[in-house]
């Protein structure tokens, strides 16, 4: 029987399976539209932005690896907005289907429901998301609009879909 997913915090050791992770959705996908992987370093930078505003980064693990990731980071820059986030959620490809983006996302729900976070923001794309947008309606998330070709990646436009959770 294998084990169960567990989720931590993440740390500088993860940096590497969390570089394998993204570069997977940057190269072959939709779900980001970053073009070019981001190296070690810059995945360490965006630990620790994250982590510094007091925001959750997380990795799962599964049967002893780094199975996925997820973080939630500041909706916008402007001080009004910051009581809001933006969560992401990633899986490795051979995870997918065995809990562990569900058990991310329960993740930093906790989390930020305990650190006064009001509202949450998922933004899917909407190319091949039904994967992620049963998972964030599942938990609560409710669809709040459509930007309709904003994002041009590997010959083609897409659109994203915006999905808000409230905490109040």
């Amino acid at each position: 029987m294998a084990d169960p997913v567990t989720v931590r915090a993440a740390t500088p050791d993860d940096a590497d399976a969390i570089c394998a992770i993204y570069a997977h959705y940057v190269t072959s996908g939709v779900a980001t539209f970053e073009v070019e992987p981001p190296t070690r370093d810059e995945i360490l930078r965006r630990i620790d932005a994250v982590t510094a505003a007091g925001l959750p980064y997380l990795v799962a693990t599964l049967d002893g690896a780094v199975a996925g990731y997820a973080y939630c980071a500041p909706w916008k820059t402007r001080p009004a907005y910051r009581f809001t986030v933006e969560d992401s959620v990633y899986v490795a490809p051979d995870a997918l289907g065995r809990g562990v983006g569900g058990a991310l996302l329960d993740g930093l729900i906790a989390w930020c429901g305990q650190v006064g976070v009001r509202q949450m923001i998922a933004v899917v794309v909407d190319a091949d998301a039904d994967g992620s947008l049963t998972l964030h309606r599942r938990r609560g998330f409710t669809d709040a609009g459509r930007l309709v070709r904003v994002g041009f990646k590997h010959d083609r436009w897409l659109d994203t879909i915006l999905l808000q959770k409230s905490f109040d």
